[in-house]
């Protein structure tokens, strides 16, 4: 693997991990006004964590939650810094990218885990978790931050002549 494409995975995992503790930030202000009860990595926990972390005082067991979905985060900003660079390219794949992890939790690893109770009836709940995993992609794609390989190039990806 070349350099170049090695540090691009690296910068897509290090903005994976920007990107989780953002929906953190977001998470806790939307739970502290009542619209979220539980988040999807608090439901995990308390329905399947292990016997060993269900003992842990609440504010280790929250600690333990947060560095878990933030490694989790790491790991999907990898994988979205696999993807072919004309993908990433386009000013929705972030967004979409996120919607479609909050998508294959909801439809695959919630009822696998027996945690339906994560997935929020009230609309409200729902549309923050989706608007969450929003931010999530557009944080992963860069559209926050552009690379520094991007900042000299126009929309188009030709070289900007305005300088």
């Amino acid at each position: 693997m070349a350099v170049r494409s090695r540090w691009r995975i690296v910068r897509a995992g290090a903005r994976g991990l920007v990107a989780a503790m953002a929906m953190t930030g977001v998470r806790t202000v939307t739970a502290n006004v009542g619209l979220l009860e539980r988040s999807p990595p608090e439901a995990i926990v308390h329905h399947r964590g292990p016997e060993r972390v269900q003992r842990l005082a609440e504010r280790h067991r929250t600690a333990l939650t947060e560095l878990v979905h933030w490694c989790y985060g790491t790991v999907g900003g990898v994988v979205f810094g696999t993807l072919p660079p004309r993908l990433r390219a386009h000013p929705w794949t972030g967004p979409a990218y996120g919607l479609a992890v909050w998508l294959t939790f909801e439809a695959g690893v919630a009822p696998l885990l027996g945690v339906r109770s994560a997935s929020q009836p009230r609309v409200a709940a729902r549309f923050v978790v989706a608007a969450d995993h929003v931010l999530y992609g557009l944080v992963v794609a860069g559209r926050l931050a552009p690379d520094p390989s991007r900042l000299g190039e126009s929309a188009d990806g030709g070289q900007d002549t305005r300088r």
